[in-house]
């Protein structure tokens, strides 16, 4: 059977990963000349199942209201005469109540954990290499409200089994040295020893290789323009190559991968998707002074930020931007996050070396991807996972190939369509037309 995966970030090798390990015979589509060249190029590099607390939540309507006409907030909207962008902010403000956002962590923790176990599986049976480093995520908090805010949702999420232990502040200096110069700033935080972090785009990259090795083929080059359907199923997929040639790809399955660029592919068939690009920063630099640099990953949950080694490189990446789909670089952001850097580890990366990068994510109002099965009978979605597409994309790309195989999941979430394969969660799954 032939599927065709739209998409060579993360998520869509992982995906055409899993389903040619199932005996599809798949074919990965992507208008980049190299896979993971758009949203999955220079992420933070966290594998965090700890990050399971949206963005959706009791406390982010007062925030957003009080980082309005901060060019440098954490969490920035620019309001646009765009209806999708208004449909996005109305649903996320549907998404803050406590109930919501209990029910969203408790999926996010679900496929999570189940991702973060097949990524380690799959390390094992591979040998595939990434700078990956296994010592944990800790998150460290320097305002005493944030703190305070953070400690029901990291016990929700040990009861729920990924372990978010709360730790002093000279605790959390222990666990990551570097931290001692910010010690005078610290309040507390909290250690998740079992989550991992690692470069997204070397791990697809040699994914993607080991895809080739084993009869993937990968259409590079091509820009996908539309999806025709007929008779309640994908007839075929138009593409233009690199010459500006037309191309018409035919399968028995689709798989729509394509991060923020899925909703306006899938809404003329009548698949409507909540996802809306959420512009994210990065910067990457040298070590300059690896006694002052950080070892373990960090998430500076006040200032959205997470901080990765990479071997030789440090890689701060964070804050959410929704104002469209252009991926110029406010200056003024990337000040603020190398300010930051400054603030808590001064020497440890040479400045005169940063590259700075953008990426569109895509999110959903309630963080929870489109994983499973639409109203046409032959297109499914792996979409939409926001800030954890590198976290979940192994796990949502398993359980993916599982459900176009006919098979359940071994993962209980919020699966779209695919009535026999849903989980009892999906009774609270936010609306897309099936």
């Amino acid at each position: 059977m032939k599927v065709v995966v739209l998409g060579a970030g993360v998520v869509g090798v992982a995906s055409a990963w899993f389903l040619n390990r199932l005996g599809f015979e798949v074919s990965v589509v992507d208008r980049q000349n190299e896979p993971a060249a758009e949203t999955s190029f220079a992420n933070g590099g966290q594998i965090s199942v700890s990050h399971a607390e949206p963005w959706a939540n009791p406390a982010a309507p007062m925030k957003i209201l009080r980082w309005l006409g901060r060019r440098d907030a954490p969490l920035l909207f620019r309001l646009q005469p765009d209806p999708a962008q208004w449909r996005w902010g109305l649903a996320f403000l549907r998404e803050c109540t406590r109930e919501r956002a209990r029910h969203n962590i408790e999926q996010l923790v679900r496929l999570g954990l189940y991702s973060r176990a097949t990524l380690q599986a799959l390390r094992r049976e591979t040998g595939i290499a990434y700078d990956e480093r296994t010592r944990g995520i800790l998150h460290f908090y320097t305002s005493a409200a944030e703190f305070e805010a953070a400690q029901a949702p990291a016990r929700l999420m040990s009861e729920l089994g990924c372990t978010r232990r709360i730790v002093s502040a000279d605790e959390a200096v222990a666990i990551e040295p570097a931290l001692r110069q910010a010690r005078p700033m610290l309040v507390g935080g909290t250690y998740t020893e079992a989550d991992e972090s690692g470069d997204a785009c070397r791990f697809t990259r040699e994914l993607a290789a080991m895809c080739r090795a084993r009869g993937v083929r990968f259409l590079m080059g091509h820009q996908v323009t539309a999806l025709r359907a007929a008779g309640g199923r994908i007839e075929h997929v138009e593409a233009i190559d690199a010459e500006g040639r037309y191309v018409r790809l035919e399968a028995d399955r689709y798989v729509l991968s394509l991060g923020s660029h899925s909703a306006r592919l899938a809404a003329p068939l009548g698949v409507r998707l909540n996802v809306y690009p959420a512009k994210g920063y990065s910067l990457t630099m040298p070590v300059r002074d690896a006694s002052l640099a950080h070892e373990v990953s960090l998430t500076d949950d006040e200032y959205k930020l997470v901080f990765s080694r990479l071997g030789d490189r440090l890689r701060i990446a964070g804050t959410a931007e929704l104002g469209g789909y252009g991926r110029a670089l406010d200056r003024t952001r990337c000040a603020a996050i190398l300010r930051r850097v400054e603030q808590l580890f001064p020497g440890a990366g040479d400045r005169s070396r940063v590259e700075y990068w953008s990426g569109l994510r895509p999110t959903t109002p309630s963080n929870l991807p489109y994983v499973g099965a639409t109203r046409l009978g032959n297109l499914f979605l792996n979409t939409g996972h926001g800030t954890l597409g590198w976290t979940q994309a192994c796990g949502s790309g398993r359980a993916l190939a599982d459900l176009i195989a006919g098979r359940r999941p071994d993962v209980d979430f919020a699966f779209c369509g695919a009535p026999a394969a849903q989980s009892p969660a999906m009774a609270g799954r936010e609306n897309m037309s099936a």
